[in-house]
């Protein structure tokens, strides 16, 4: 009859038993009649540690702008090109719309002509040769021409697009001789200096304060930086049930803007059993520690560890608490060998 056991269990079952066999057992007659052996040791201590959980983040600016035009004209000198550095106020291109210098060279005749009629009229007002309100009216006349001249100069001005900050072009969307019409993008710029994690909150983790500091890890093998949270939704989106929060990257981090990160986020307290360092060692491609047993012999447990701060190791399997492992254990020492611990 065919067994149903399923094959990927195997490996896990052989763990197992290697575990159950590194267990408490009676040594071999020869190993405990060896001399004691000095050992230095410590205790498993038991406490509460915070754990986090990873989640994948995108590194944005804090400041992007997409430059679009604001008139109907000709692109000219486009000669940027997708990532230049540029300055705040640096031009980036033009825009070529022969009526406007013409609309503005009509308003500013059409202003000389007011202020003329105004003062021609004030001073026949001042002298009773003339009625008040026809002075007056002269006077509106030459503000409605003034606003004129400003509205073209400003439209003039729109031909010139400049950098709103220092940065760099992500983006060219037009060429020299493209035609714009109000609206259309032209280029895509990013600040560089000031970088944000961007990363999907689930609902079920906890909020930590905003200014906390959190630790973001921008490539696998790069020790993590630290980050501040600056802005945290109290939304949460319907689809994903989650919170978008943002966080601000120090400025000598090695992000750029769309870079892939990891962020790891608190996620309460959890009970940690927590090692010296230096009691574990490997046995081949598994993880091990000496135990010295109320008998005074090291017994050989196979473990599971994670990091922890400072110079301990978290043991996840393998160990009970207020047990008692043995200090950078020697190549010699054996499972069951007597030993005497040393203060």
């Amino acid at each position: 009859m065919r067994s149903s056991f399923p094959a990927s269990l195997i490996p896990l079952c052989a763990a197992a038993l290697l575990l159950a066999a590194c267990g408490r057992h009676e040594p071999p007659p020869a190993v405990a009649a060896l001399a004691p052996v000095p050992v230095r040791t410590a205790r498993v201590d038991a406490v509460s540690m915070p754990f986090t959980q990873t989640l994948t983040a995108t590194v944005r600016p804090l400041e992007r702008a997409t430059l679009a035009a604001r008139v109907m004209g000709t692109v000219t000198d486009a000669d940027v090109i997708v990532g230049q550095a540029v300055r705040s106020g640096e031009l980036l291109l033009t825009l070529t719309a022969a009526e406007l210098p013409a609309r503005l060279a009509q308003a500013r005749a059409a202003l000389a002509q007011a202020e003329r009629d105004a003062i021609r009229e004030g001073a026949l007002a001042k002298q009773n040769a003339t009625a008040a309100d026809i002075a007056l009216a002269a006077e509106d006349r030459r503000r409605i021409a003034a606003a004129a001249v400003s509205e073209a100069e400003a439209l003039l001005a729109y031909t010139r697009v400049t950098a709103p900050f220092s940065g760099t072009i992500t983006e060219k969307l037009v060429n020299s001789g493209d035609l714009a019409a109000p609206g259309t993008p032209l280029l895509v710029v990013e600040a560089t200096d000031r970088l944000r994690a961007e990363v999907q909150v689930p609902e079920t983790l906890p909020a930590p304060p905003l200014g906390s500091i959190l630790a973001v890890r921008l490539a696998p093998d790069a020790p993590p930086v630290s980050a501040t949270l600056v802005e945290l939704s109290a939304a949460t989106a319907p689809g994903t049930r989650t919170r978008l929060a943002k966080l601000a990257l120090p400025a000598d981090a090695p992000a750029r803007s769309g870079q892939f990160g990891r962020v790891l986020w608190p996620a309460g307290e959890s009970a940690a059993l927590l090692i010296p360092a230096s009691a574990l060692s490997m046995l081949g491609q598994m993880e091990r520690v000496f135990v010295v047993t109320p008998e005074g012999r090291a017994q050989l447990r196979l473990v599971k560890s994670a990091p922890a701060p400072g110079d301990r190791v978290a043991i996840l399997a393998g160990l009970g608490a207020d047990e008692t492992v043995v200090l950078a254990p020697s190549a010699t020492l054996r499972d069951g060998q007597p030993v005497s611990i040393q203060p």
